[in-house]
């Protein structure tokens, strides 16, 4: 099957994860805004029959992911995900009525076409699959690190496009990090069965990182405009992705020449997805 099977679970994650983003999106314009990080927000968002549907939606997302983590790197399932923002644009404009503008669907074109060159100049392969300690320890480090620094950035200030952007990469690196540790409990639970899988320290790491990752994006979405957010966690989950699968699970991307079209490719991905962002799509009902 070669990589037909990761893209396929890939594609169809990005998708769940799209419809996501819009119930969630719909159920937080709901609840009353806040200036600090609470937990109370969930319960809240647990009286909203549409934010349940799209955390069933984060459930299919993620059983999709960890079959493409386990079969593909991460250097090519992860930055597949980038397609979740014009899905999602595209979903919230059917569900609301709206009509995207002809600037819109060019960018969806730019974004789809960006990564296709992207991964097709890099054809990303695979790496080493067991992942020791002393390679691990630096990752969540820093991952720990820049995820604490950028929350507390975002919650240090008003709603707005700087809360929102901040914690919208705090979340992109909450993201990343558990793509990587699915991935490696995905090799345990292949190797050492369920038992071994119920037992590693990584379940539990990125099963804690879903949980971390999800309260942040409650709170992005509520923290400003989507145009400050989505760029954040779009871009910023796929370059910290990429980081992790080349320094964590040594994953090979072609260098030389290759270069060129690959900077070609994200940078149609960074304009597109500026312009979805900024355009965005109100996802109240149409009238």
């Amino acid at each position: 099957m070669g990589f037909v099977l990761p893209v396929l679970f890939a594609l169809l994650a990005a998708f769940s994860n799209a419809s996501a983003t819009v119930l969630q999106r719909r159920a937080a314009l709901t609840v009353p805004q806040s200036q600090g990080f609470r937990l109370s927000l969930i319960l809240d968002l647990l009286r909203r029959p549409v934010w349940l549907a799209g955390m069933v939606a984060v459930v299919v997302a993620g059983v999709a992911q960890a079959v493409a983590l386990a079969t593909g790197p991460l250097t090519l399932v992860q930055p597949l995900f980038v397609l979740e923002l014009p899905l999602a644009l595209l979903l919230a404009s059917m569900t609301t009525g709206r009509r995207m503008p002809r600037v819109m669907w060019q960018a969806v074109v730019a974004v789809v076409a960006g990564l296709g060159v992207a991964l097709g100049a890099a054809a990303p392969g695979h790496g080493q699959d067991d992942v020791t300690l002393a390679r691990w320890l630096p990752a969540l480090v820093a991952c720990g690190v820049g995820t604490v620094l950028l929350a507390g950035a975002g919650l240090r200030r008003p709603v707005g496009k700087a809360r929102a952007g901040c914690l919208g990469a705090a979340t992109a690196v909450c993201y990343a990090l558990t793509a990587a540790l699915m991935k490696d409990a995905m090799r345990v639970l292949d190797t050492d069965g369920l038992t071994g899988f119920l037992t590693t320290w990584q379940t539990y790491g990125f099963a804690a990182a879903g949980v971390g990752a999800v309260l942040l994006l409650e709170h992005a979405m509520q923290g400003g405009p989507l145009v400050a957010s989505q760029p954040a966690l779009t871009l910023g989950d796929a370059t910290v992705s990429l980081l992790l699968g080349v320094l964590l699970y040594q994953e090979g991307i072609r260098t030389g020449w290759w270069l060129l079209p690959q900077v070609l490719g994200v940078a149609l991905i960074v304009v597109g997805v500026l312009v979805l962002a900024r355009r965005g799509v109100d996802l109240r009902p149409g009238r």
